[in-house]
């Protein structure tokens, strides 16, 4: 039960990163300065919520809670993999994001789009976006190899 929901919880995190990297970023691309300034500040308030951080913070104390239970029973291989798919998420999405994304958020949450201009506009999403998806693609492939690590723990009897 317990490797299911770490299973679980990682994936939920895989599927909303990916989710994200495969719609939003390409849709985001698409809209003007001023749109995409408001957008991704209305986005990075909406997205600390329940339904988010819960999972988020959860999953790693999961996984590594199901690989201390897979070793209890004698299943080495699989706490491993399940050890490994903790190490993968704690940093690779934990720590990107807590390293980089979240201080680009902060600091668009400060900007004052309002008493801007458009120069200062197209300069404020220049310098959030290219490396706020930089980051965003480093945590994303990290949380889908934790996803995958986990999961294949579950295709791993005990010796």
């Amino acid at each position: 039960m317990l490797t299911a929901a770490a299973v679980v919880g990682t994936g939920l995190m895989a599927g909303l990163f990916f989710g994200w990297s495969v719609s939003v970023i390409p849709g985001t691309r698409l809209v003007d300065d001023d749109t995409y300034v408001a957008t991704m500040q209305h986005i990075n308030r909406a997205i600390i919520n329940p339904g988010f951080v819960v999972p988020f913070m959860v999953t790693p104390i999961a996984l590594l809670a199901a690989a201390f239970a897979q070793r209890r029973i004698g299943n080495d291989r699989a706490a491993i993999l399940l050890t490994a798919a903790t190490g993968v998420y704690v940093i690779g999405l934990l720590g990107v994001t807590m390293a980089g994304n979240v201080p680009l958020n902060n600091a668009l949450d400060s900007f004052d789009q309002v008493a801007s201009n458009t120069e200062a506009v197209r300069d404020r999403r220049a310098s959030y976006e290219r490396l706020w998806n930089r980051w965003h693609t480093i945590r994303s492939s990290a949380v889908v190899l934790a996803f995958t690590l986990a999961t294949l723990s579950t295709t791993i009897d005990s010796d």
